[in-house]
């Protein structure tokens, strides 16, 4: 059996997860896939930011889930969806973590879209 490295966030490869305070939104294929005003910002290392919406303020009967998985040493195995309203541009292009390392233990039940594989990921700032 293989064991799988872990490693712990730290100055060398930070890892920053706060509340997004904006509104979310997420289209693919035409589509809302997911809308949300408590999503997760995560910022890794160099990374880009990446948004991590909570299931709940997803509609995941848009998605399919996927055989493609992969595995990060800071956040765990990460499972794949598919979007099939989106044609082959959105073959897993949606990831989430089940069981994410306790030191990102915030982004279990949310899911993350890669944005080059949705037609578009906004954020709108909430008035008030």
């Amino acid at each position: 059996m293989e064991t799988k490295t872990i490693k712990i966030p730290s100055p060398d490869h930070p890892i920053e997860i706060e509340r997004n305070t904006a509104r979310v939104v997420v289209i693919a294929g035409g589509r809302i896939i997911a809308d949300s005003i408590n999503a997760l910002t995560l910022r890794e290392a160099a990374y880009p930011a990446v948004q991590y919406i909570p299931r709940k303020d997803v509609d995941l009967t848009q998605l399919e889930s996927s055989a493609h998985a992969s595995y990060c040493p800071y956040k765990g195995e990460c499972s794949y969806y598919s979007i099939p309203a989106a044609g082959e541009r959105a073959l897993n292009a949606v990831w989430t973590y089940e069981s994410p390392y306790p030191a990102v233990a915030e982004i279990k039940d949310h899911v993350a879209f890669y944005p080059d594989r949705v037609d578009s990921i906004t954020e709108t700032k909430i008035s008030g």
